[in-house]
């Protein structure tokens, strides 16, 4: 019951300091408008061209494959701690875990996704 109780009170407390969080940007928030103030840049600068730059799909696809690894590599660090705790079934687990994301990995490479030129 203590638990719970506690649980509760971090809830609530939470809750509340992300209300008040938004009511201080209200608070504190500029008030007093203008033309340059309002524009895309803060620093003063008038934009020359348009903000909305074409970029090739590529960058996007490696920054993709990126963080499926490095998200990889997150969730291997606490299986690396503990694998004499776990034992041979989670030795298995990791084993499926890293084959399903070299799977992926020889997908994008057979769909040329990683293919620079």
């Amino acid at each position: 019951m203590k638990e719970l109780v506690c649980l509760a009170i971090f809830i609530i407390l939470s809750t509340l300091f992300g209300i008040a969080m938004v009511v201080a940007g209200f608070v504190c928030e500029y008030k007093k408008k203008s033309q340059l103030k309002s524009s895309t840049y803060e620093c003063g600068i008038k934009p020359s061209e348009d903000a909305r730059i074409m970029f090739d799909i590529k960058y996007f696809n490696y920054a993709v494959m990126f963080l499926i690894f490095d998200i990889e590599t997150i969730f291997l660090y606490p299986f690396a701690v503990f694998v004499n705790a776990l034992g041979l079934f989670a030795v298995i687990e990791a084993f499926i875990f890293v084959g399903m994301l070299l799977l992926g990995l020889f997908f994008a490479i057979n769909k040329k996704m990683l293919r620079w030129i």
